[in-house]
């Protein structure tokens, strides 16, 4: 019997979690469609004192005074890498499972309220901005995120079927092995997402803000 590529494991693997992957897709994008409505359920108070910091923070941007991007590059990295590793241990753990879907439907809701909140307060420039800040890093993030998640819970599934099914004689060692093998992968992706933020989307933004002050 031929050996599987990895390209067909992915293709096979995509074939059978289609349902799935589009669940995930289904709840992340509902995720962000509530962020950005809970928008509008903040006081006036709260979305002044957001505001303030934000044009606060956007201040600094174009002055030049954001963080170093080595340790921008850190944070984000490690924050990614947390969120990487929390997801890891759910997906080998029978009772995470619920907690995998909380955890998607959190990130969908803090990159819409993020979107949200920068378009309900400045508009189409805010729209821009999100654009810069928020939009290049994610381009990488969500499809990693959609993919983690879509395999955390596959792999959490396998191993109830395992348990509970005793006439299923599935080796779990190799699965196991793929399983993390995919994971240390996105961890790459995260790592050349943490690169865009640091790098890339101050620069961007920094020419934004100083395009909008020009207006």
């Amino acid at each position: 019997m031929r050996k599987m590529s990895w390209r067909d494991r992915a293709a096979q693997h995509i074939q059978e979690n289609m349902s799935l992957y589009l669940f995930v897709s289904v709840l992340l994008l509902m995720g962000v469609i509530f962020g950005a409505v809970l928008v509008n359920s903040l006081q006036d108070s709260q979305k002044q004192d957001l505001y303030f910091y934000l044009n606060r923070f956007f201040g600094q941007v174009s002055e030049g005074k954001f963080a170093d991007g080595g340790e921008m590059f850190r944070q984000s990295y490690f924050s990614h890498l947390k969120y990487i590793g929390f997801l890891w241990i759910l997906g080998i753990s029978i009772i995470g499972l619920p907690i995998i879907f909380i955890l998607l439907f959190a990130k969908g809701v803090m990159v819409g309220f993020t979107v949200g909140f920068l378009v309900h307060q400045l508009g189409w420039n805010g729209f821009l901005l999100a654009f810069v800040s928020v939009l290049p890093q994610n381009l990488i993030m969500i499809p990693a995120v959609i993919v983690m998640t879509t395999i955390a819970v596959s792999f959490s599934l396998r191993m109830i079927r395992h348990q509970f099914i005793r006439r299923l004689h599935e080796p779990l060692l190799p699965l196991f092995a793929r399983y993390t093998i995919c994971f240390c992968i996105v961890g790459l992706a995260a790592a050349l997402a943490s690169g865009v933020e640091a790098y890339m989307s101050p620069a961007l933004m920094k020419n934004v803000i100083e395009v909008i002050k020009q207006k």
